[in-house]
């Protein structure tokens, strides 16, 4: 059984919506401009209502509900590389984006670091950040 990973962070916060809020809503992305993108929030609302897509972003409806811990594993990641990427103003000049050369670079970094890899941005250094999973531990066995 494949089980769905989650950031050490979360996974008090995921156990209580299990045991609370009718589990966990995975949420996929329509938008063909951020396709990879998915969210996760309570199953229902603190009234026992279903939980509305969490952005526009967002299928209507959930892909999955995870009801039970043993769906889930902790993912432990490891920072495998750092590197500095050049920023470009949006054409409508209200953001800073990572070139396309900067981009590609990111996509090469996190397809090389393996499965399950993925970047963060580090504004403070300007910096893409490479990190790929080390170790997952079941929900239901993970203890801090």
């Amino acid at each position: 059984m494949t089980r769905h990973p989650i950031s050490p962070d979360n996974a008090d916060l995921f156990r209580g919506w299990i045991a609370t809020r009718g589990g966990i809503a995975l949420w996929k992305s329509i938008n063909l401009s951020n396709p990879a993108a998915s969210w996760l929030t309570p199953a229902k609302t603190s009234d026992g209502q279903p939980t509305p897509r969490p952005n526009w972003q967002a299928d209507t409806q959930p892909a999955k509900v995870f009801t039970s811990e043993s769906e889930l594993s902790v993912s432990l990641d490891r920072e495998v590389k750092r590197f500095r990427v050049a920023i470009r103003r949006s054409s409508n000049g209200l953001m800073m984006k990572v070139t396309d050369a900067g981009s590609a670079k990111i996509r090469r970094e996190v397809e090389k670091a393996g499965a399950g890899a993925y970047h963060v941005f580090d504004y403070g250094t300007q910096e893409a950040v490479i990190f790929a999973q080390d170790r997952t531990v079941p929900l239901e066995e993970w203890h801090p």
